[in-house]
């Protein structure tokens, strides 16, 4: 019974992947082409417009996130001032508390 069902698994399989394969061409030499093209454009810019946006955003989030990290990073480094009398005050009202 196991075997007849991977058999089947099988055929199904099998008629599935030269279905698929029969409805499309292969664009692969055409890409071939146009990104072995010597045109002075870089290799992840030939794809297009797409590509184009892409790049930009990701340079765009890349230099952004960088900047953001050195603030943050200036901002860790000087601590903001402190406040001396919310330290000091309980401490002299503990001490004559505490002689009274």
């Amino acid at each position: 019974m196991l075997w007849n069902l991977l058999a089947l698994h099988q055929i199904i399989q099998t008629t599935i992947i030269t279905a698929s394969h029969a409805k499309f061409e292969s664009k692969v030499p055409e890409k071939q082409k146009m990104f072995q093209e010597d045109n002075g454009i870089l290799v992840h810019l030939k794809g297009g417009i797409a590509d184009a946006v892409l790049y930009r955003a990701t340079m765009i989030l890349t230099v952004g996130g960088m900047a953001y990290a050195i603030y943050q990073l200036v901002v860790a480094s000087f601590p903001k001032k402190q406040d001396w009398l919310q330290f000091i005050l309980p401490a002299i009202s503990f001490i004559q508390l505490s002689v009274d």
